[in-house]
């Protein structure tokens, strides 16, 4: 199998991207601080359990064991905030073991790592060095760009094309506005000079009937 081709039949979660983010600074540490045939077992998912990875390096004393320890525990702490569930072996140095939960970390002693022989146990996991491992991450990472970006002119044919088939739209008459019936103005002025004459022909009739009697 190529260098990355298992990346690529994965889809990873931000959770598994994480930790394999947490393995390769782990890693590295290992390499900084003179780890000894430092090697991440990938393990299979049918016979790993709980965890995702091995990382296992070696140092020549104890001294330097519990110095790559630390450093790994501070590193991951500091760039992370991440703490390990569980820290064993600290005290003697022979084989310190950092749980992760997701991936667990073996920091032996050289004679120590060649009696229990933990590679050999692990024949299911797949050993890689960290700068395999680190690249099929870049290898995923380029991949995955590359799909992005090939989607994306899809994408955009397939909305121009749905834009295209859709008819023009007519634009909308502006609605017509309601004539406001106009109220009759009031005719008061006829009224009051109508009532003025009936006034004025009612009171010579009065005076006529004075005169008579």
């Amino acid at each position: 199998m190529r260098v990355g081709e298992l990346f690529y039949r994965m889809r990873l979660s931000p959770a598994q991207k994480q930790t394999r983010a947490l393995v390769q600074a782990a890693a590295a540490v290992c390499e900084d601080k003179k780890g000894l045939n430092t090697r991440i077992l990938a393990l299979d998912a049918a016979d790993s359990g709980l965890s995702d990875f091995f990382l296992v390096t070696s140092a020549t004393n104890e001294r330097q064991a519990v110095a790559i320890a630390d450093e790994i525990e501070l590193r991951l702490k500091r760039d992370f905030g991440v703490y390990p569930n569980s820290v064993e072996g600290r005290r003697h140095g022979e084989w310190i073991l950092l749980d992760y939960v997701d991936f667990v970390v073996h920091v032996f002693l050289s004679e120590r790592r060649a009696f229990y022989d933990i590679e050999r146990l692990r024949k299911s996991a797949r050993p890689l060095t960290p700068a395999e491992f680190d690249a099929e991450l870049k290898t995923a990472l380029k991949e995955k760009t590359r799909a992005v970006r090939t989607r994306a002119p899809i994408k955009a044919r397939a909305a121009s094309a749905k834009s295209a088939s859709r008819p023009a739209t007519r634009a909308k008459k502006p609605a017509k506005r309601a004539k406001t019936a106009k109220k009759p103005a009031k005719k008061a002025a006829p009224r009051r000079k109508a009532a003025a004459a009936k006034k004025k022909s009612a009171r010579p009739s009065a005076k006529k009937t004075r005169r008579s009697r």
